[in-house]
């Protein structure tokens, strides 16, 4: 593990079609354990125009994963032990919003979570306690290279919103579609919460590529969300996505961050440090070793 640590500092999260990208070379799968389980597949490792960078299956090879089974944890994790600092999560989602339509782009600002309590939120407990800052959820600059690099790569991209995370798995009501758009959600997802909270706490760079497949249920002359519109229009999209994902490689990979996502855990820990248990700081010392 700790041969490939510092060469993989860029990771993606998402399906099949970009691990399969034409573009990368020299691929490798690592299977990786962690204290939280195994992540949802093995990870994917290439070379990307000279990049070595990182896939991991969201949901798994073959989608077997319902949204609240996804092992969010484990999958941070296994991305924190490949030396991965930042992540760029692709996801589908739902329009909240007339002028965001099937086939746009969204780069997200904001986060909801609208889940139920059913995924492990945090990396934290059993001892350690921290309360790490989340005001903004998504890393700007990283997002902002998102922006520009979906824009060249010709794709009709929206800046900002609020991305609102519902349970699943099933899709919305009409009423909770129109109650998401009164509270000014923008778009509407089951996977970003807690993928983004946790990479926050592993301090990460996490920013989403959002991809619209539909106007979930609220819209009254649009079909209403369907598996098959959602994959149609992912299909559409991922040349889009692919082209994208190399642009931002590149920039990646000449940035010197001055975001602070690399120490979001400087203030976040609350515990005095002589009451957390060996067995704790083991398990969580690739998170917060240096300040224990």
């Amino acid at each position: 593990m700790d041969s490939d640590r510092d060469d993989v500092r860029i990771a993606v999260i998402g399906g099949s079609g970009l691990y399969n990208m034409p573009q990368l070379t020299d691929v490798v799968e690592r299977e990786i354990s962690t204290p939280f389980g195994p992540p949802s597949d093995s990870i994917i490792v290439g070379t990307l125009n000279g990049v070595r960078v990182a896939f991991l299956p969201r949901h798994g090879r073959g989608h077997i994963y319902l949204p609240h089974e996804v092992p969010y944890r484990a999958n941070i994790y296994a991305l924190k032990s490949l030396g991965v600092r930042e992540v760029i999560a692709v996801s589908a989602c739902g329009s909240l919003r007339e002028d965001f339509s099937p086939g746009h782009v969204v780069i997200p600002d904001q986060l909801f979570d609208w889940t139920k309590g059913r995924r492990e939120t945090s990396f934290f407990g059993d001892g350690l306690a921290a309360h790490v800052g989340v005001e903004e959820p998504f890393c700007r600059e990283l997002s902002g290279m998102l922006i520009e690099c979906v824009e060249e790569a010709g794709g009709i991209v929206h800046e900002g919103g609020a991305f609102v995370t519902i349970e699943g798995p099933r899709f919305s009501t009409k009423a909770e579609s129109n109650v998401f758009r009164a509270l000014g959600m923008s778009i509407i997802g089951m996977t970003t919460s807690p993928e983004a909270f946790l990479a926050r706490e592993a301090e990460m760079c996490y920013a989403v590529m959002a991809h619209v497949t539909d106007y979930d249920v609220w819209h009254e002359t649009e079909q209403a969300v369907t598996v098959d519109q959602v994959v149609r229009i992912l299909q559409d999209n991922i040349a889009l996505a692919q082209e994208a994902l190399v642009r931002v490689v590149a920039r990646l990979a000449e940035r010197t961050p001055t975001c602070k996502c690399d120490h979001a855990l400087e203030s976040a820990i609350i515990t005095d440090r002589r009451k957390v248990s060996p067995e704790v700081a083991k398990r969580l010392g690739l998170i917060v070793g240096k300040y224990l």
